[in-house]
């Protein structure tokens, strides 16, 4: 269809302003949008992080095998799970060198040994995650610090928990034949071993 000239001027101006508008949202976009989309209080819902689940072969008293970090091959007893979904465990320290620190579960194969720990529970029932794993304020001197100025930093609270936690476990795992030295030897495959086709 044959369009007139009064028909494609009026064309060429709803072009022309379609054109400017567009450039204007371009260099002012949020005016644009307030204008279309009406304002609203949008409030996040208060969503509590979920605890982490304690895996269903962990217990108290279960002789773990921790998998990384530091101590990784070590093997700790565990005594609880912390509000942060993290695991409570200790050596014995004087056992195989492992004090009272913090695992993540997914880093822990969970053997078929237990000790009984119902003693040392009560130690550590109502501790204080971030308080009691607080490190104190000590300047360090050189890079190269001591055993004796590393200690410095670490809470006299912490240590005697540390003692008494220790002692109580220790009753059991003299009591318990060869238990002292399972703990105390560091586990590690050879090769041909098939972990996944063995019992812990």
């Amino acid at each position: 269809m044959v369009k007139t000239p009064e028909q494609l001027r009026t064309l060429r101006k709803q072009r022309k302003t379609k054109l400017a508008a567009d450039s204007q949202k371009m260099t002012n976009p949020n005016k644009y949008l307030n204008t279309l989309v009406a304002k609203k209080d949008f409030k996040r819902p208060n969503k509590t992080p979920k605890k982490t689940a304690l895996r269903k072969d962990i217990q108290a008293g279960q002789i773990l095998i921790l998998l990384s970090g530091r101590f990784r091959g070590r093997r700790v007893v565990f005594l609880r799970q912390l509000s942060s979904g993290l695991l409570l465990v200790t050596g014995p320290y004087k056992v195989n060198g492992v004090p009272l620190k913090r695992v993540n579960q997914a880093y822990t194969i969970a053997t078929n040994t237990k000790v009984n720990v119902s003693s040392a529970l009560s130690l550590v029932e109502k501790l204080d995650e971030k308080t009691f794993f607080a490190v104190n304020d000590v300047e360090r001197k050189s890079f190269f610090e001591d055993s004796a100025e590393k200690s410095k930093r670490v809470p006299e609270d912490r240590k005697s928990l540390q003692k008494n936690v220790d002692t109580k476990v220790m009753e059991v795992v003299k009591s318990t034949p060869h238990m002292k030295h399972y703990l105390a030897n560091r586990f590690a495959l050879k090769n041909g071993d098939r972990p996944h086709s063995m019992v812990y």
